[in-house]
């Protein structure tokens, strides 16, 4: 599938974020045509490491749901698409009666045959390991040593309550470089309302908090530093206040409050002139706007200079240029691949981050056109509520040359 390694070409590396949710609610047909757009990835990329992060693994209904996750894992561990991995390991996190710790993160990783000189980290003895076979962890994640997983302080969530976020960690080394491939799943906007009454939001700064805490913990003193890739439904949202009224610049807006307790309840923004016409209309969790082609044209990216969020940590974190379409809301109904729902304003939820360091090892060949890919995956047909996104890239021999690779010298079995 992914050929045969020569120094010049590199190891090829898919990254790919997804929240499942939506495919746990429609096995029958989101999880079939999720995993065929999934797969045409692989076979296009080609890649000899590939690293899948999940996030509402099993669904809103995850106690009904067990039966489809481990259907959905069976599938992609047996599938003849990813015939020639025959290494992989898979972290998923199905403890829901425990609350401090359920997160619903999947963390999958596949590895190509032709791929011999890949190790993994086990946090608890400090050094690398070679891979053999296939391992399923889901039991026993708190205990097992090459993960860390992690779910945010209690405090941190919105009135104290919890819900399933946290992160995932894991550490893989190539011949010459080793990084660390982590799986986020932040805090989303409860209230488009809320969302609206200040820039930034309020739930942007929980968000930006949570995303310190990652960066934090993985910096750390503990371990030996190394290159990351944050990847992960960070919810991140454009800019509301600001975003509206930009969209609603020439519009009148009506304010409705609930006759028992003077709660704010909807606005209702209209057209001066034209028969006063609904421009917007936004609740809690409606947001109507009557031209969703302004998501779509040019792919929305006019709409990044609201995307805000990640400029907090422009020193920590980077990214590579967006040129797809927000990856949120969609329509889960599977006859409409392009339109969003009326929920939220769409946004660019999931990403694929790099820490500097990462990005030094990101190959760009001036030969190869298209050699570093970040894009979306099944862009014209439905693929749940969220759009998957990967970042496909080549790490060439002496790419990690000027990373810090103390630690490498505690492997078991020479790199």
């Amino acid at each position: 599938m992914a050929g045969k390694l020569t120094a010049a070409q590199g190891t090829g590396i898919l990254l790919v974020t997804a929240n499942v949710g939506s495919l746990f609610e429609d096995p029958e047909n989101l999880q079939k045509t999720w995993l065929r757009e999934f797969y045409q990835a692989v076979h296009t990329y080609r890649p000899h490491f590939l690293a899948l992060h999940c996030q509402e693994v099993g669904g809103k209904n995850y106690e009904a749901s067990m039966s489809h996750v481990d259907s959905f894992v069976k599938e992609l561990l047996s599938s003849d698409t990813m015939k020639d991995y025959n290494r992989a390991r898979v972290y998923l996190d199905k403890n829901y009666k425990s609350q401090e710790h359920f997160t619903a993160l999947g963390s999958f990783y596949f590895i190509h045959e032709s791929l011999k000189n890949l190790h993994q980290f086990d946090f608890k003895a400090k050094k690398f390991k070679k891979l053999a076979g296939k391992e399923t962890y889901s039991e026993t994640l708190e205990s097992t040593p090459t993960m860390e997983k992690e779910k945010f302080p209690q405090d941190y969530f919105p009135e104290c309550k919890w819900s399933r976020k946290g992160f995932i960690r894991t550490r893989w080394a190539l011949p010459d470089c080793a990084f660390d491939l982590v799986n986020i799943h932040l805090f989303h906007d409860a209230s488009n309302l809320v969302a609206w009454e200040k820039s930034p939001s309020v739930y942007s700064g929980t968000r930006q908090k949570a995303l310190g805490f990652v960066l934090d913990r993985i910096t750390d003193q503990r371990y030996e530093k190394v290159p990351y890739f944050v990847f992960g439904d960070f919810n991140f949202r454009l800019d509301s206040k600001r975003v509206i009224e930009n969209l609603c610049s020439s519009a009148t807006m009506q304010m409705v409050r609930t006759a028992d307790t003077n709660e704010l309840d909807k606005l209702i923004f209209r057209e001066s002139d034209n028969d006063r016409k609904v421009v917007l209309q936004l609740e809690k969790k409606l947001f109507s706007y009557v031209n969703q082609d302004v998501f779509r044209e040019n792919n929305g990216t006019p709409l990044l200079e609201y995307d805000k969020e990640l400029s907090v940590f422009k020193d920590r974190l980077h990214e590579l240029e967006i040129s797809f379409p927000p990856s949120y809301p969609y329509s889960e109904d599977s006859n409409q691949g392009k339109q969003y729902m009326n929920t939220r304003c769409p946004a660019w939820c999931d990403r694929i981050l790099l820490s500097a360091s990462a990005r030094d090892l990101i190959l760009k060949p001036e030969s190869e056109e298209k050699s570093v890919v970040y894009d979306n995956i099944g862009p014209n047909v439905c693929m749940g509520d969220h759009k998957p996104v990967f970042l496909s890239f080549r790490v060439t021999a002496g790419a990690g040359k000027s990373c810090q690779r103390g630690e490498m010298i505690f492997c078991e079995a020479p790199l």
